[in-house]
């Protein structure tokens, strides 16, 4: 069980949290209104999968992005309108499909990618380096630790149900 102390800590990094996925919400909702034909957030995740796990058939990426697959399949679609996506037969099996992203979808990536590294370093140009990779790798360390605990919580509900 928590000490009151770790609760409290909890509490402002929950707070926290929650302040900044307000903010990216915001700021996620002004450039959609500012872009009408920007791809949507998570869309735009699932691109990122494929850019960097290169290509992979529709039930593996809704799995790396805990979805369903029937939940990814408008989003698949209109990656592939876009030009960004796109489906091959799969070598190993001819029947089944693989998506990969396209040139023009791995450039959207990196022009993304590159503009978000560059709002977020001027944001923390004036941390000192030190500070600045303390943050990195306690986020990181983080985001790791959520991400295990929600795969250790969903595999234990899976053997309950067995």
């Amino acid at each position: 069980m928590p000490s009151d102390a770790e609760l409290a800590t909890a509490d402002v990094v929950g707070t926290q949290l929650m302040r900044l996925v307000r903010l990216l919400e915001r700021k996620h909702a002004q450039y959609q209104a500012d872009h009408p034909d920007a791809v949507e957030r998570a869309t735009y995740i699932l691109l990122v999968h494929l850019v960097k796990d290169g290509p992979q058939r529709a039930g593996t990426l809704a799995e790396s992005v805990h979805s369903d697959p029937s939940t990814i399949s408008r989003q698949i679609a209109q990656l592939v309108r876009l030009g960004l996506v796109e489906r091959t037969a799969d070598p190993e099996d001819g029947r089944a499909t693989l998506l990969a992203a396209t040139g023009e979808g791995m450039r959207v990536f990196e022009q993304n990618r590159r503009s978000r590294n560059e709002r977020i370093a001027s944001l923390i140009t004036e941390w000192d380096d030190d500070d600045r990779l303390r943050l990195a790798d306690l986020l990181t360390r983080f985001t790791t630790e959520f991400e295990n605990h929600r795969n250790n919580t969903e595999a234990a509900a899976v053997a309950t149900r067995s």
